[in-house]
């Protein structure tokens, strides 16, 4: 694993980078979520391809990076990150908020992605009109939004806020605990999330109303696929989608059992699924 710079507008994008044989693929993480998510899947890949999953503006190691926040930033610098690594086109993977990430650049920049992997996320899920977004977010994220105005004296109560989440306490793992810890910043007995809540609240409008981000799903000229969890961010059932609602998408969706929101990318046989879905997006080997 090797953390990577990348020049993007108002200082520099961290990302981390796995060795592979194969193609580069890029990925991009969940909303309060950071690029250490992707571990799992990229110990599975087991080289096959070069995964680089971004540390999103806003968010962990890339938490001081200014905003404008929002989906067209985040667009912004995933091209900024292609255009580093030297990529005339790229494979994007998205989990959660990550997916609209990934579904917005292909929408914009059709010609720069090959194909896109959406895991849980990517297409919206319609919110009551004028609906607060703040009270949205707690209501779909939970524990995770609660987290950003909190302070903890040590690493330890941190990982312990998040072993006790629903979604997480019967899954706990090393590279969950890795994942939580990269999210953590300050100074003992001050420590806190990286996440910026101007960040989060920017991008969760974005998928909640704007409708270039909410639309992008059905305006990619990519090879696309859509994964998605049985239970949601709070191990409820069911999760974010249903059969039914994704029904009109133009590409194919496929049903994930026995995981949640979280867990899709950390489950040993979830996270196998994904890698193998990696790969044929990404043209390494044919379905």
């Amino acid at each position: 694993m090797q953390e990577l710079e990348v020049p993007v507008r108002g200082g520099t994008l961290r990302a981390v980078r796995w060795p592979g044989d194969g193609p580069v693929v890029l990925a991009a993480h969940g909303i309060t979520a950071n690029a250490l998510s992707f571990a799992a899947v990229a110990d599975a890949l087991a080289g096959r391809v070069q995964l680089v999953a971004l540390d999103l503006r806003g968010r962990a190691r890339s938490g001081d990076l200014p905003g404008p926040y929002g989906m067209a930033a985040h667009v912004a610098d995933v091209i900024a990150t292609a255009d580093h690594l030297g990529l005339g086109s790229v494979t994007l993977a998205g989990h959660s908020m990550g997916g609209f990430v990934v579904a917005a650049t292909a929408a914009a920049h059709p010609g720069r992605v090959r194909g896109v992997l959406l895991i849980d996320g990517g297409v919206t899920i319609p919110a009551p009109p004028g609906a607060d977004v703040d009270e949205v977010l707690t209501a779909v994220v939970g524990p995770a939004i609660r987290r950003l105005s909190m302070t903890f004296p040590d690493e330890r109560a941190y990982l312990n806020f998040f072993r006790a989440h629903p979604a997480l306490r019967d899954n706990w793992s090393p590279a969950l605990a890795a994942y939580v810890a990269r999210d953590l910043t300050g100074t003992p007995p001050s420590l806190r999330s990286s996440c910026s809540l101007e960040a989060v609240r920017a991008d969760a409008t974005d998928t909640l109303i704007d409708r270039t981000t909410v639309d992008a799903v059905h305006h990619l000229r990519c090879p696309a696929h859509l994964l998605w969890a049985e239970r949601g961010l709070q191990d409820q059932t069911p999760g974010l989608y249903v059969a039914s609602s994704l029904a009109g998408l133009p590409f194919p969706t496929e049903f994930v059992p026995d995981v949640n929101h979280y867990t899709i990318l950390f489950d040993p046989r979830a996270v196998a699924l994904v890698a193998e879905r990696v790969v044929e997006l990404a043209g390494h080997r044919p379905r």
